[in-house]
C-alpha cells in the first residue's frame, strides 16, 4: 500500500491542478469501494495524464504484491490457522493423511496430519504484520521486503506429539513453508515452554526480522514438502535415539 501511494504521489504532479486534488483529498471521505486511490486514478485517467497502459500496468504491479492480502481479512484465528492453513498444506501435499482412530488408536487431536507410513505432523501458520500498531490486520500487513519489525507468534507448540511440524508464513507477497524436526524445535534457542500455566510440554516459538534467517535451512518450496518432511522425519529418529 506504501508503494501505491507513493506511485501515485508522482502521478498527482503530472496534473495541473494536483494541489488542489491533495487539498481535496484532506476531506475526502471514502467508503468502500470508493477510495482516495480511485478518486487520484480518475481524475489522472480524465485528464489524459495516465494511460490506459500504465493504469493496467499500475494495477498489475499492485496485485503481485499483494497476492495474498486476502489471507490478512481473515479474521477468526481456527479460521486461518486451522481451515486455511491445514487446507492450504493438503493442496500442496495431497499425499498427506488426516489421523483418527483407525490409523492411530491413542489419537486424541494431538497432531493434524500423519504421512504413510507413520510420520506425525503438526501445522503451525502465522502472519507477517507490522508489531505494535492496532490497525486492521490487512492495513498492517508487510512484504517479503519490508524493513518494519514484525513478531509471528507459534503458539501451542508440543513437540513430543508430533514428529514434523511444517510452518506457513504469510506475507502480503509471498508464502513461505518450513519443515523441522519436533527434535529441533523443542531445543531451539528460541523456544519457550510453559505457554500457559500448566500445560507440560506446550511452548511457542516467535519468529520475527532479528532471528527469521536462523531458520533459512528449513525453509523448503511448495513442490517439495513431502520429501522434506520424510528426510526431516529420519533426522528426528536420529536425534531422538541419542537422546
Amino acid at each position: 500500500m506504501e508503494k501505491l501511494k507513493a506511485q501515485l504521489d508522482e502521478l498527482l504532479n503530472r496534473l495541473d491542478n494536483a494541489q488542489e486534488i491533495r487539498d481535496k483529498l484532506e476531506e475526502l471521505v471514502s467508503v468502500y469501494p470508493f477510495s482516495d486511490y480511485e478518486y487520484i486514478i480518475s481524475h489522472l485517467l480524465v485528464a489524459a495524464k495516465l494511460s490506459l497502459d500504465e493504469y493496467y500496468q499500475l494495477r498489475d504491479d499492485y496485485l503481485d504484491r499483494n497476492l495474498y492480502l486476502d489471507l490478512f481479512e481473515i479474521g477468526a484465528p481456527r479460521g486461518f490457522g486451522e481451515v486455511w492453513a491445514q487446507g492450504h498444506l493438503k493442496e500442496l501435499t495431497p499425499t498427506l493423511e488426516r489421523p483418527n482412530k483407525k490409523t492411530d488408536p491413542e489419537y486424541s487431536g494431538q497432531y493434524d496430519f500423519f504421512l504413510p507410513p507413520n510420520i506425525r505432523i503438526e501445522v503451525k501458520a502465522s502472519r507477517a504484520v507490522e508489531f505494535k500498531t492496532d490497525a486492521p490486520l490487512y492495513l498492517k500487513a508487510l512484504s517479503s521486503d519490508s524493513r518494519k519489525q514484525f513478531d509471528m507468534n507459534f503458539q501451542q507448540v508440543k513437540p513430543a506429539c508430533c514428529d514434523v511440524f511444517v510452518w506457513l508464513a504469510v506475507w502480503r507477497d509471498v508464502i513461505r513453508h518450513w519443515v523441522i524436526p519436533s527434535y529441533e524445535v523443542e531445543h531451539s534457542q528460541y523456544y519457550s515452554a510453559g505457554q500457559h500455566r500448566g500445560n507440560v510440554g506446550e511452548g511457542q516459538l516467535h519468529l520475527n526480522r532479528d532471528n527469521l534467517h536462523d531458520f533459512d535451512k528449513y525453509l523448503v518450496d511448495s513442490d517439495k514438502i513431502e520429501s522434506a518432511i520424510r528426510s526431516a522425519f529420519e533426522k528426528e529418529k536420529r536425534s531422538r535415539s541419542k537422546k
